[in-house]
């Protein structure tokens, strides 16, 4: 049985303005970042932001008074966004003591406002899909453009993401510097909801090629030690949290998005160890974003660093 939810103690948590910024537009996946920012809020005690974005209306053959008609629907239709997102989070704390929370309401242009709102933010908290995305689409362009440009974890949350409480959370570590400052994060997420934190390693990006007389084992075996030293300084620092390790030969997405299914919350860095130098995204952030049906965070190597 779990232990009951801890809270991280108030002088290791960094201040953040903004606490945690939830990207909001009325779409179903915007309702359940909303619920899922509400209950980590009360788990850290930080306040939300609500902030509505939208892309000011320029129409090359509109007169005055036209921009003027558009610019007062868009106001208009950003208030009742705003209000639904109230409601949405009030019904999500219910009666529990909630911390603060203000809406904010920007007309500009939207991936680049968000981007730069998380600068001074703790998470940022997007739905998977708004209301202009394509049935078919995973990930729409907002979440896909704040996976690149935030400046602090992003969270990807899907309409229907529902996960037991006492279920584990999920961290894929590969020994990056994201991967690094994701472990951080997901020791801090596992402690927090008092569960068990599974670690999923995979030692070769590929698979096994057939080579004679080439004992694998021994490459396992080194990594399994490798990553018990990595993570022994983290278990030390939050000693009540259990750690299982899966290691997995190939295709790290697939086995973290396998692992996913019984989970509560996947956290991942953002760029991996076959990143180059200059790319933001990974594929196996990206794809694990995409695909899990758990709440996913995407931390970038320099989000998590304690203030």
């Amino acid at each position: 049985m779990s232990s009951p939810e801890k809270s991280i103690p108030e002088e290791s948590s960094p201040q953040h303005h903004l606490g945690i910024v939830v990207a909001v537009d009325g779409s179903p996946g915007s309702d359940a970042a909303v619920t899922w920012a509400a209950s980590e809020a009360v788990r850290r005690a930080v306040p939300v932001t609500l902030m509505s974005v939208s892309a000011p209306v320029i129409a090359t053959w509109s007169t005055p008074n036209d921009a003027s008609t558009i610019a007062k629907a868009q106001q208009d239709s950003s208030h009742d966004i705003l209000g639904h997102a109230e409601q949405t989070f009030a019904a999500a704390v219910g009666g529990t003591h909630a911390p603060g929370v203000r809406s904010e309401s920007r007309p500009s242009p939207v991936v680049g406002t968000l981007a730069e709102a998380s600068r001074q933010a703790l998470l940022l908290v997007v739905g998977n899909r708004g209301t202009g995305g394509h049935s078919r689409l995973p990930l729409g362009s907002v979440a896909a453009g704040l996976l690149h440009h935030a400046r602090c974890p992003v969270v990807v949350v899907h309409p229907g993401d529902a996960a037991d409480s006492s279920a584990p959370v999920v961290l894929g570590v590969d020994g990056s510097t994201s991967s690094d400052a994701a472990t951080e994060l997901a020791f801090e997420e596992a402690a927090l909801r008092g569960v068990e934190l599974i670690a999923v390693h995979a030692w070769s990006d590929v698979g096994l090629l057939p080579l004679y007389g080439t004992d694998w084992q021994i490459f396992e075996d080194q990594a399994r030690s490798a990553l018990a030293d990595r993570l022994a300084d983290w278990q030390r620092r939050f000693p009540d949290v259990r750690v299982q390790v899966r290691l997995v030969q190939d295709r790290p997405a697939h086995w973290i998005t396998e692992e996913a299914r019984n989970a509560q919350l996947v956290v991942v860095g953002s760029r991996g160890r076959g990143g180059f130098a200059g790319l933001v995204l990974g594929s196996v952030a990206s794809t694990v974003a995409q695909l899990s049906t758990v709440p996913v965070i995407v931390v970038r190597g320099t989000d998590h660093q304690r203030q």
